[in-house]
């Protein structure tokens, strides 16, 4: 979670994993748009002697629909180039890295990674009618996060990372290489058969295992790293037109990354030139929203899932969005802590339309009683799983971590926030805290809007830390210096509960 290792197959591959994906207007520059795609999951940060990396034979891509129809107007294709500057060595680097300079073999950094980064602009009227533009080639990647001696003085190499590239209509920011994991979850507790330590008591076998209510959360990934690809663009370069306001279509994007690979490979060996690749890129990974894949696609469907476009959500997996299985079984995992939702499950019809508003085609002005003008419908109707942003909409002056749940416009489902706290949201919406909006009749029981990992207190005022333990960044990229293996902590952090 939010997407890791989340289908049988890809967990085998994980340099094309994608982790997680966020979109929102970035807090510290008005106007721009940040998107970030995150892969390869769970990074220990002292996995030498060889770190983590982008793969060169990956075709990694953030795509973007402004016209509401699933299919990609614009998308950001990310390409590696990696280069062993001192082969005879074993090592990751024979010295400190105190600077990114273009692979040469006199430098200290063995292993180093440069890429290219080409916008396509897509005409879905005309299947030849896309057009490309290389926005910077020879990009440098920053080094893993090795240790004091080096890697000293990371968090200043890291930003030198940070390019500026492209002119005019098609200008941006981007940044390429290793983050501190922003997503939090306590994944023991939510696999080990739904137990949630807050409710743990309540669970049906949590008595005989001598669980309690009010166990604190563990934050799973509280010392794990992630390879990161953010961009930061003006959002008039995203949106099919100039918006009229937040009410006006144009103003919401939909956003996902995918990875893809050639569909032959021929095995060959280091004497004759090694692996053969050729052939039309094929999609292996693919993510919009966080925790579809994860928590609502079938295990017998999760590796088609991953190859297919959104527009395939609104048939061939619709059943999983509006019949989910989790809150179909969260009833039985604690009796009588949600007798409602029990009740909605065997009524007819017991679909659940709030989950497909929120992960399909976005929510219409007027469903949010409390913030009743907030929409990130593109107007269409179109089910797609997308991360939905409308541009229109500032970011917040008091940010809280559970975004609209939170009564906060400018956070999820309106794109995604780092620091946003899309487990809990997304565990009180299948748990019914969002189905009374859509279905006026249906009243959430009270552990709905309660229930929680204990990991956080949220985000408030101008600070992005949404948690004790993790250290976001006030501007681009936004997700937190990488761990380091020499200082990395010997055990996970477990969070004071609020």
């Amino acid at each position: 979670m939010s997407s890791h290792r989340e289908a049988p197959e890809i967990s085998k591959d994980p340099v094309a994993d994608s982790t997680d994906v966020y979109a929102f207007m970035s807090p510290d520059k008005a106007g721009m748009v940040t998107l970030i795609a995150n892969y390869i999951p769970l990074e220990a940060p002292d996995g030498g002697p060889n770190f983590y990396e982008f793969a060169d034979d990956v075709l990694y891509e953030i795509h973007i629909d402004n016209t509401g129809d699933g299919n990609p107007d614009i998308s950001y294709q990310f390409r590696f180039t990696t280069v062993n500057n001192i082969p005879s060595s074993f090592l990751y680097n024979d010295g400190p890295i105190t600077s990114l300079t273009p692979p040469s073999p006199s430098s200290n950094w063995n292993r180093q990674q440069t890429y290219t980064l080409t916008r396509v602009d897509n005409d879905p009227r005309n299947r030849w009618g896309s057009s490309s533009v290389v926005l910077g080639s020879g990009l440098l990647c920053p080094p893993c996060n090795i240790g004091p001696l080096s890697t000293p003085n990371y968090a200043a190499l890291a930003a030198t990372a940070v390019h500026s590239v492209g002119a005019g209509p098609f200008s941006a920011q981007v940044f390429v290489g290793q983050r501190a994991e922003g997503f939090y979850v306590d994944l023991g507790a939510v696999f080990d058969l739904g137990d949630l330590r807050g409710f743990a008591g309540d669970h049906a076998g949590g008595p005989a295992a001598g669980l309690m209510n009010g166990m604190p959360g563990v934050n799973s990934t509280a010392d794990v790293n992630v390879h990161t690809l953010a961009l930061q663009l003006p959002a008039a370069e995203l949106t099919r037109a100039v918006p009229k306001g937040a009410g006006d279509p144009a103003a919401v994007i939909g956003v996902w990354t995918t990875a893809s690979r050639q569909r032959v490979r021929v095995w060959g060996n280091w004497f004759d030139g090694g692996d053969l690749r050729s052939g039309p890129w094929t999609q292996v990974s693919r993510l919009g929203n966080p925790l579809v894949n994860e928590l609502l696609i079938g295990i017998g469907a999760k590796d088609v899932w991953n190859t297919q476009p959104p527009t395939a959500d609104g048939t061939e997996f619709l059943n999983y969005f509006a019949e989910p299985l989790l809150p179909q079984l969260l009833p039985s995992l604690y009796p009588g802590v949600f007798p409602a939702l029990a009740a909605y499950n065997i009524g007819s019809p017991n679909t659940r339309p709030d989950i497909e508003a929120i992960f399909l085609t976005g929510i219409p002005a007027g469903v949010i009683t409390q913030a009743p003008t907030f929409t990130n419908y593109n107007g269409t109707g179109v089910k797609a799983d997308m991360l939905r942003l409308n541009t229109a909409i500032p970011p917040s002056s008091s940010p809280n971590s559970l975004g609209l749940l939170g009564l906060d416009v400018a956070g999820f489902p309106n794109g995604r926030r780092v620091f946003d706290d899309v487990a809990t949201i997304a565990l009180r919406a299948v748990a019914g805290a969002t189905l009374g909006y859509v279905v006026p009749a249906f009243k959430a029981d009270g552990a709905a809007g309660v229930v929680d990992f204990g990991l956080t207190t949220g985000a408030t005022g101008t600070d992005l830390s949404a948690k004790g333990t993790e250290d976001y960044l006030k501007v681009f990229p936004y997700l937190g210096t990488p761990y380091c293996g020499y200082r990395n902590p010997s055990a996970t952090p477990v969070s004071v509960a609020p």
